[in-house]
């Protein structure tokens, strides 16, 4: 929750309902958290206009502390400088008007799209004004742009991008030194504009999905910045998705998801890849595409080397989802180290990949459980170890489970000299 102003920040502003905050973390609460209420007095907040709700900079509080500051010199305090004020639609309008007449001009035109770059890294009021004065529109109409217009001579322009990136659950920025044009800084900018939920389906629904195949062309064509920044924004894009708008994605869309994780780019962008393709294959046509695009083997290989709790997860929440279609399993059993590694990651990981990574067995066992397979499962320790999370503190579900499992195959396995007999004792009983 937001707090009062303190000597360490830079900007106060006062709320319709005579509250006074420091702008970041007000901000926080209204955009980031998508709230709408004084979070003192939980009454509705005023909006101008636009639609936004009114921050007023609370001069005469920044100039008492800055005072304060003053006297206290001699202590190490140093003097607040006086923060930029808030921008306006009608500034942004104007930058956006400027960069529609520098189309022609590619220096011009990337000179404009970074200094809205630098208006919407400021605050969280300035990205809501881009978004509400059109910007997206604009931004969307460049990336749709394609390779034989005259934006593509901006690729001869180089300069350094400076973004930071945010993601669900922590902050991380980083510096790039690349050749790149409006494309790219408009795709850039578009994901950095942590854009509302009407933004994103402005963005799914622009000229008829032509704004989903740039994002396919900018995956496809290898600078690593614009595949970075694709897979970022097919992300936040896929959660607001209609169901029926996510199924008619082309298999090229996997293809290149599954590229990206083989070519591990930043820690990050592999997980957002991880969290879109696991929000994809909800749908039962888009499981068929990542399979074929051979993402299980690609999930086997990078599980055999994942130390990281999250990451562990989310490939066994892909894989789980991925065997349940026939054509899954086959390629996990197909791979010489699918189902071992599965069980490998058992007890080693958390409460949440134990449920996944037995719901798999489950699924094998149930729909794919051969001769070989089940002796397969014997041979490599998988059984010892499913006996094992019934005596251990495995989680409930994957109890449950494993109990499953082991009664489907019990004829072949329950007097087996593989499992010690501790082991044994825990051996659920048949029927």
């Amino acid at each position: 929750m937001p707090h009062f102003i303190t000597t360490h920040e830079r900007s106060s502003v006062t709320v319709s309902t005579g509250i006074t905050y420091d702008r970041q973390s007000i901000e926080k609460w209204l955009f980031s958290s998508q709230n709408q209420t004084c979070p003192v007095t939980k009454q509705q907040l005023t909006h101008d206009d636009n639609h936004l709700i009114i921050l007023t900079p609370n001069h005469t509080l920044r100039r008492l502390i800055q005072a304060w500051c003053t006297i206290n010199t001699s202590h190490g305090v140093d003097r607040i400088p006086t923060p930029k004020l808030p921008t306006t639609k009608t500034l942004i309008e104007k930058h956006l008007k400027d960069a529609s007449d520098s189309l022609d001009s590619p220096h011009l035109l990337i000179q404009s799209l970074k200094n809205l770059k630098t208006i919407a890294s400021e605050s969280e009021t300035n990205r809501r004004c881009i978004e509400s004065a059109g910007a997206v529109e604009f931004l969307a109409s460049i990336v749709t742009k394609n390779n034989t217009s005259s934006l593509s001579s901006c690729s001869t322009t180089e300069f350094q991008i400076e973004a930071t990136i945010i993601d669900d659950d922590d902050v991380e920025g980083f510096a790039f030194d690349f050749r790149v044009d409006a494309e790219d800084e408009a795709t850039n900018i578009l994901y950095n504009l942590h854009l509302t939920e009407q933004g994103l389906k402005t963005l799914l629904n622009f000229k008829n999905g032509e704004f989903l195949d740039s994002l396919l062309r900018l995956m496809q064509k290898g600078n690593y910045d614009s595949r970075t920044y694709s897979v970022f924004l097919l992300k936040s894009m896929s959660k607001v998705a209609a169901p029926s708008k996510l199924a008619n994605l082309k298999t090229e869309f996997f293809i290149e998801l599954v590229q990206l994780l083989k070519d591990q780019i930043p820690k990050k962008a592999s997980k957002a890849t991880l969290q879109t393709l696991i929000q994809l294959v909800e749908s039962g046509r888009n499981r068929v595409k990542a399979i074929e695009s051979r993402c299980v083997n690609v999930l086997i290989e990078l599980l055999l080397d994942c130390k990281e709790r999250k990451p562990c997860e989310m490939i066994l929440v892909l894989l789980e989802m991925l065997c349940q279609c026939a054509d899954g399993r086959y390629e996990l059993l197909s791979h010489g180290c699918g189902l071992a590694i599965v069980s490998k990651k058992i007890m080693t990981v958390s409460t949440l990949a134990n449920d996944r990574a037995v719901r798999i067995l489950l699924s094998v066992s149930r729909f794919s459980a051969t001769h070989f397979v089940v002796q397969e499962m014997l041979r490599i320790g998988i059984v010892a170890k499913l006996c094992l999370v019934l005596e251990v503190d495995s989680g409930n579900k994957a109890k449950d489970k494993a109990r499953e499992i082991l009664k489907l195959h019990a004829k072949s396995w329950k007097n087996s000299h593989c499992i010690s007999s501790n082991l044994l004792a825990s051996y659920p009983k048949s029927g």
